[in-house]
């Protein structure tokens, strides 16, 4: 199986100053031409202190100059892996387009008042669900899920406020470098990654500093 990819050109003049700008730029396209379901989804890749990983799809919520946010339930495999090791990789798999855009940094929890903020927009069973769900722990039935996912809907009906679970909540990933990969013909791929230049914003956990632009052979 062999695909040639035709595209347009990719050149580092194209390029908006900061990676952000560039990812929020490509996510519009992307959203708006629908050919994508879903097309903040990603793949998370975690690893345990001694180098075990692990890698699942979950859905980007929100972007920003500080970084990419998602939430989970924090006692899951990906919760307790970025407790022992802050570490992570995103990947956006937008093959229809032939891009992906890769990104390394650090992952942090962010604050109660904005995990509760967001989890007042999510639908009345996915709040449920968040309750139902013990992420990531074996479980002896699926008759057993939707036992818990009824008794707390008897709890809190539809139209009653349910509060956001203390083992829920949000992780903003501050990028360290942010790749851009634009697939071409003969294999000749761009590939334009932004890298957070030393000492200017690196560790700061605020999405501030500097940036350089480099180009990776394909």
């Amino acid at each position: 199986m062999r695909e040639q990819y035709r595209s347009e050109s990719f050149t580092e003049d194209s390029l908006a100053a900061d990676p952000m700008q560039q990812f929020a730029r490509w996510f519009r396209q992307v959203a708006a031409g629908g050919m994508l379901h879903e097309p903040n989804a990603m793949v998370v890749s975690t690893a345990t202190p001694e180098g075990v990983p692990s890698s699942r799809t979950v859905l980007l919520k929100m972007y920003d100059e500080r970084g990419f946010v998602f939430f989970t339930n924090y006692e899951s495999r990906k919760g307790r892996e970025l407790a022992a090791n802050p570490r992570v990789s995103l990947l956006f798999p937008w093959h229809p387009l032939a891009r992906q855009v890769i990104v390394t940094g650090t992952a942090a929890r962010v604050g109660r008042e904005e995990t509760a903020a967001y989890f007042r927009t999510r639908p009345h069973g996915s709040q449920l669900g968040a309750w139902a769900s013990a992420q990531s722990t074996v479980i002896g039935s699926r008759d057993e899920l939707v036992r818990r996912y009824e008794e707390l809907a008897a709890r809190y009906p539809e139209g009653e406020q349910i509060p956001a679970p203390p083992h829920w909540g949000g992780f903003r990933v501050v990028p360290r470098t942010i790749e851009f990969w634009q697939g071409h013909e003969n294999r000749l791929h761009d590939r334009l990654r932004y890298v957070r230049e030393a000492g200017a914003g690196a560790e700061s956990g605020d999405g501030s500093g500097a940036w350089r632009v480099e180009r990776l052979c394909p």
